[in-house]
């Protein structure tokens, strides 16, 4: 039997607010973070919207001259990692209770790190010479960055990693943080993701790759499951979430938020960019998911849903959701908080883990906002509309799914149940 592994704090930054009280109001009140790209100028591109992060302030975290070594993601991934342990209680300044960080770890993922330093380096070697870009170039832009900050900003001596699976990334680092507690190897783990690729270049490549909405009317952008849907928003953002055994947790009296039960990852094998068109593996990952927890498919009452606002994937997922869960399919509640959040690309899982146990606590579930006239064949209850709906959630499954084929499938219970 291993061991109970629950979460005990949260950070998030997103283009829905940078703190746990805005993001809920976000979600309760279907606060859409999709606008106009600020970052670079879109003149003559055929993608102009994104869902940027605002008034996001570093100097709250680190200080300035340190900063300007930080690629955004890694400064988006401090700010959310510190929030989580502010609300776990778990690294403040004169806290007695840490007495062995060799059991304490971290994985925070990026799908792809620090691409906007890659760009501006370029840019800067092209007209001084390649010998003299910025020495902070490689560590401000590698992945594991994220990760090894917030090691040597808590003095985490336990497992640190990155997991790198395109848009399931930040699902993995949940899931392995996880079974690392649940088989003793960790007591608190800090787990999640962060990105930053609103940058000409990413933008440029996912719009050849024609994966985003060309959309030029931000409620009509990011709308999964509707019939005129045609690509992904990009987002960016972080999230972080505590987790911690159990026992460890009661022991220093720590508020349980929530607790993660289940955890599947597979992959399709089937295509670099599309997943595999009838959900086959998308459907075993849930399966696994739902093994892990030891519960039954009817225990689950919503489904966060990967739900980018893309033909293939939407599709793909309903028919999944539709095999593993049979007669059920039609009475769970599933919904798209990217419809709301955009893509966050690696950082997505986390957001929206974060984004589903924030609505057990509250007794919410997420809408899927702006979708109006579904796909004939996408025929499960959304949660369409503009606001959230009460509702009481015992176990919640949120999915995602990267390109290369990689799924992942977690399970959460509610501190209610």
């Amino acid at each position: 039997m291993g061991k109970r592994v629950v979460i005990t704090g949260m950070g998030i930054v997103s283009p829905i607010g940078n703190n746990l009280d805005d993001v809920l109001e976000g979600v309760t009140h279907g606060k859409c973070g999709i606008d106009k790209i600020t970052k670079y100028d879109t003149t003559d591109r055929k993608v102009t919207l994104a869902a940027e992060v605002k008034d996001f302030d570093i100097s709250k975290y680190v200080e300035k001259k340190d900063s300007r070594k930080l690629d955004l993601f890694v400064q988006y991934a401090i700010a959310a990692a510190t929030d989580a342990c502010h609300q776990a209680g778990i690294f403040e300044e004169h806290d007695e209770e840490v007495d062995n960080r060799e059991r304490y770890g971290c994985i925070m993922s990026s799908g792809i790190g620090g691409i906007a330093t890659t760009e501006r380096e370029y840019e800067r070697g092209m007209k001084r010479g390649f010998d003299m870009v910025s020495p902070h170039y490689i560590p401000m832009t590698i992945s594991n960055m994220a990760a090894g900050h917030i090691a040597i900003r808590f003095g985490l001596h336990g497992m640190a990693s990155c997991a790198v699976t395109a848009c399931a990334s930040s699902g993995n680092a949940i899931g392995d943080g996880f079974h690392y507690i649940r088989d003793g190897y960790a007591d608190v783990m800090l787990v999640g993701g962060s990105e930053s690729a609103i940058t000409t270049l990413s933008i440029g490549g996912f719009t050849s790759l024609t994966a985003l909405s060309t959309a030029t009317d931000k409620n009509r952008a990011s709308i999964p499951f509707d019939k005129d849907r045609n690509g992904f928003v990009m987002g960016e953002g972080a999230a972080c979430l505590c987790l911690e055994e159990y026992e460890h947790a009661k022991k220093r009296g720590a508020k349980i938020l929530g607790e993660i039960v289940g955890y599947g990852a597979n992959c399709d094998a089937n295509h670099v960019t599309a997943p595999h068109p009838e959900g086959k593996y998308a459907a075993k990952c849930m399966e696994l998911a739902i093994a892990d927890a030891a519960i039954d498919t009817n225990d689950i009452d919503y489904i966060n849903a990967h739900g980018t606002s893309t033909h293939l994937n939407d599709l793909g997922e309903t028919r999944a959701v539709k095999t593993v869960f049979k007669d059920h399919a039609k009475e769970l509640v599933m919904s798209s908080t990217k419809s709301m959040t955009g893509h966050l690309l690696g950082a997505s899982a986390a957001v929206e883990a974060v984004i589903t146990v924030l609505s057990m606590e509250n007794n919410i579930i997420p809408p899927t906002i702006n979708t109006k006239e579904l796909e004939e064949e996408l025929d499960l209850d959304y949660c369409l509309g503009d606001k959230a709906r009460e509702g009481q959630i015992r176990y919640a499954m949120s999915n995602s799914f990267g390109f290369g084929g990689h799924n992942v499938s977690l399970v959460f219970k509610s501190v209610n149940e």
